[in-house]
């Protein structure tokens, strides 16, 4: 656990400090090294701005608002029992009116989350499926993977909407700016922490099976209703919501649900899908 933490930190400033330098190459060119000093500095400062507000902005790039208990009362303390169990502080919660069952974490880590379910999702899964969903998102900021994932799917997505602005040249912007994106979710985001976080989720909680579920349902509720969001922000959610062709094909990250789904299978068929004192030594 403290060498995946460690890994995550280590992506999230090498992010950082790419983006600097290659912002400080472009003011170099501009106009030498006052101007490379300058961009670079501003570079720092809006990677701080990320840091302290990327959740919200994302947040609010996928139309979720502020959670009310009364919407769904037994979501609240779910989340509070869960994120007991994994050990980080309850996440702030965010619905996301829509009829497509999705759920996402957001934010820095274990002491600074959100997380956002939709009105789909609650009303998909049952009870033990939702826990075990939930389970999986906060396995994500335990690892502190919500970290990255904040930051690469933000600057993906702001590149991919930036091609919006070229008008008839939009085509040309995307084609030349989604590839970069898609670049860095790829360098940055790898397929394993999926399986990591199912792991992670299932062992601390002794859902397996209901996480297995879960998976399921969330890919076979996605067939039957229409979804439309940036195909940028695929690596956010705990299962890849869109066709795997055009452009959502770059940003694929997730594994292959039947591979995840045999080794929950497998992992709620052993002593450790049930829950046993390996949970301290996977979270601590």
């Amino acid at each position: 656990m403290a060498r995946a933490v460690a890994l995550n930190l280590t992506k999230a400033l090498l992010l950082v400090a790419v983006l600097a330098a290659a912002l400080g190459a472009v003011g170099w060119l501009i106009g030498g090294f006052t101007t490379a000093l300058l961009f670079g500095f501003c570079s720092l400062l809006a990677a701080t701005g990320v840091y302290r507000y990327g959740d919200r902005a994302l947040l609010g790039m996928l139309g979720a608002r502020p959670f009310a208990l009364a919407e769904h009362p037994t979501l609240r303390p779910t989340v509070d029992t869960v994120a007991a169990k994994l050990g980080v502080r309850p996440p702030s919660l965010y619905l996301i009116p829509d009829g497509f069952p999705r759920l996402f974490a957001v934010g820095r880590g274990p002491s600074s989350s959100a997380l956002a379910v939709s009105t789909g999702a609650l009303r998909s899964l049952r009870g033990e499926e939702l826990e075990a969903a939930i389970a999986h998102e906060l396995a994500h900021v335990r690892r502190r993977d919500v970290l990255v994932q904040t930051f690469v799917v933000l600057f993906a997505a702001t590149l991919v909407e930036a091609s919006r602005i070229g008008g008839w040249f939009s085509r040309f912007l995307l084609y030349i700016l989604a590839p970069v994106g898609a670049a860095f979710v790829h360098l940055l985001l790898s397929p394993k922490r999926e399986l990591h976080s199912d792991a992670l989720a299932a062992t601390a909680t002794g859902g397996a099976h209901d996480l297995a579920d879960a998976l399921m349902r969330l890919d076979r509720a996605s067939e039957l209703v229409e979804f439309a969001a940036s195909p940028a922000t695929e690596p956010l959610y705990s299962v890849d919501p869109f066709e795997s062709e055009g452009i959502a094909r770059m940003f694929k990250t997730h594994p292959p649900l039947e591979l995840r789904i045999r080794r929950l299978r497998e992992l709620g068929s052993s002593s450790n899908g049930r829950g046993d004192p390996s949970v301290a030594e996977l979270i601590g």
